[in-house]
């Protein structure tokens, strides 16, 4: 990520505005973060630092954390030395990825004194670190002692050291020629890593963006730096050196094509064309929290799905076990007819029976006198051996009807998991997974424990627009289908799926008056065809209807419908034709 010491420097004049303020409370939503609520008369500020290892960052939030019912230690020892300071300077060193955040804060004699939070944002090595007037640590929220670190120890009582650091050079600070004059001096590398080399509070993202500039989006090795090249990189350095220090950055959150975050970063990011696309965001706080708050809401969500994937795959493998047994099964039942046979040849030459036998060659009448070998239970009687084939023949019948109707059943039941698998895949919220947790748990495939508070809100039908202005709503898991379906729909809307293929179901609103024009059908079923287990595919076959021609069998899975007359249109999915389309 892209949370460098240049970053870092712009998110430091941001929080400025917090200066005078006073610390109203403090809180320690996990092990590696903290939130100080600061007051002034500007109202309540949120100050997020964090020290994850993979999300080490700090700036004011609007996001809403859930706090620990009891506080930490680490928690109740920054209440007893930060609570009620007010914060009086916050100091960066060079581009060094460290905030000092000092406090005046009054001690346990009544004097006052200036207590500091020293933020050190360096990836793994990230660390809040408490620093009283004397600049002793207090206490840091990760200790390193000697076992951990032979360099630098943080430890109560112990004088606080910077971070062993290289000389590097600071393009906010320092002479461009200078810094042109240290990277012509190294010899053999990239120019975007050897500016990561020598200059202060670089990402290789920042580094890599100076060089396509430099270049015109060719890359440029050190050897071929000319007085052109090297003319665009000071023009480059100069102009983000000028738009930090005038607090005029362009903040952008990078995505890919599916909204998956990417990176983020304060100025415009070019080097990678079209494969990515820029966020613009009003600000270094805001560019944090957004981004910071979606990945981690996202691997959340990730995580949860993952859980009802897995049951999902797992119920969906029982299910085609126990058909491929009842196949079998089946299979074994094409022998009933031969049962049957056999019952009627031996009750034709009962006479010739014997109690004691174990077989009997008799004369097949339906077959023009072929011979056939029976055996028989020499245990029962001749009337009993006859009845015993019948009685197999009857048992293989009822086995057959009852199998084959357990088959068709497990079909439904196998096509209703894969439905739900698929909404799965299109969920984007907490709340979309929920709610197929409560579908799971209404057909008795889990258990679901109940939720304290609220329950989470019922998501609305995904909803778009048509060239043509008509309204096209869509369900977003089989619960919602069957609503969207057969209660919200009109009679004369037109409802659209695609054939034999699982998706959502698909409504375009009906006006009166009006009649649903040819392209607005086509745009449906692209939708219908996006919102599928089709979305990869090409020519994609969507049946469409008008809803009065749709039912719903009782006691069928929900989602499940059946239809007639209907049209059919094969189209290709379409990510940017639907996206144009959702109603904003």
């Amino acid at each position: 990520m892209a949370l460098d010491g240049a970053f870092l420097y712009t998110i430091k004049n941001e929080l400025k505005i917090l200066i005078d303020s006073r610390v109203d409370k403090i809180y320690q939503p996990s092990k590696d973060q903290i939130i100080m609520n600061l007051r002034n008369r500007n109202g309540v500020f949120k100050l997020l630092i964090s020290v994850e290892a993979n999300s080490a960052r700090i700036h004011i939030t609007e996001s809403s954390i859930d706090n620990p019912a009891s506080p930490p230690m680490f928690c109740m020892l920054m209440r007893k030395y930060f609570s009620g300071g007010k914060l009086i300077g916050i100091r960066q060193i060079g581009l060094e990825r460290i905030l000092f955040l000092d406090f005046e804060c009054i001690n346990d004699l009544g004097d006052l004194t200036v207590n500091t939070i020293a933020c050190e944002i360096m990836g793994k090595h990230s660390n809040l670190i408490l620093i009283n007037s004397e600049n002793k640590v207090i206490d840091s929220i990760k200790r390193i002692d000697a076992s951990i670190s032979s360099e630098r120890l943080i430890l109560p009582g112990i004088e606080y050291e910077l971070p062993p650091r290289k000389k590097r050079y600071s393009f906010i600070e320092d002479d461009f020629d200078i810094i042109a004059e240290q990277i012509l001096n190294i010899k053999g590398m990239d120019l975007s890593k050897a500016m990561i080399q020598v200059l202060d509070g670089v990402s290789p993202l920042l580094a890599r963006e100076w060089v396509f500039y430099t270049g015109k989006g060719a890359d440029v090795k050190i050897s071929e730096l000319n007085e052109e090249y090297l003319s665009r990189l000071k023009f480059i350095l100069k102009m983000t050196k000028e738009n930090v220090l005038e607090c005029k950055c362009n903040f952008t959150i990078l995505t890919d094509k599916e909204g998956i975050l990417k990176d983020f970063s304060f100025i415009n990011i070019n080097q990678y064309s079209n494969l990515l696309i820029s966020k613009k965001m009003s600000s270094a706080c805001e560019t944090l929290d957004y981004f910071y708050f979606e990945r981690d809401n996202s691997l959340r969500l990730k995580q949860r799905a993952n859980d009802l994937f897995k049951l999902l795959i797992n119920t969906s493998e029982r299910i085609n076990k126990r058909i491929v047994n009842q196949k079998e099964e089946l299979e074994l039942c094409k022998n009933k007819e031969q049962f049957k046979l056999y019952g009627d040849l031996l009750s034709a030459n009962v006479y010739r029976l014997k109690k004691g036998d174990i077989s009997i060659t008799v004369e097949n009448f339906y077959e023009d006198g072929v011979l056939l070998d029976i055996k028989i239970d020499k245990k029962l009687t001749p009337s009993q051996n006859i009845q015993k084939y019948y009685n197999d023949y009857k048992k293989a019948s009822n086995a057959e009807n009852k199998l084959m109707e357990q088959i068709e059943k497990g079909k439904e039941e196998y096509n209703y998991i894969d439905s739900v698998f698929d909404a799965l895949t299109r969920a984007k919220t907490e709340n979309e997974i929920y709610e197929l947790k409560i579908e799971l748990a209404e057909q008795g495939y889990l258990k679901l424990n109940k939720i304290k508070g609220k329950l989470p809100k019922e998501q609305p039908p995904l909803k778009f627009v048509s060239t043509d202005g008509d309204m096209i709503f869509v369900g977003r898991n089989n619960k919602q289908n069957d609503k969207l379906t057969t209660k919200i729909a009109k009679k004369t809307d037109i409802w659209l799926h695609t054939q034999g293929i699982n998706g959502a179901h698909v409504i375009i609103i009906s006006e009166p008056n009006k009649s649903i024009s040819n392209k607005t059908i086509e745009e449906a079923a692209v939708i219908a065809a996006y919102h599928s287990k089709a979305k990869d595919s090409s020519q994609v076959p969507v049946d469409y209807v008008e809803v009065k021609y749709v039912k719903k069998p009782n006691g069928s899975k929900p989602g499940m419908v059946i239809f007639k007359n209907n049209t059919t249109a094969y189209v290709n999915p379409n990510s940017d034709l639907v996206e144009r389309l959702r109603a904003r």
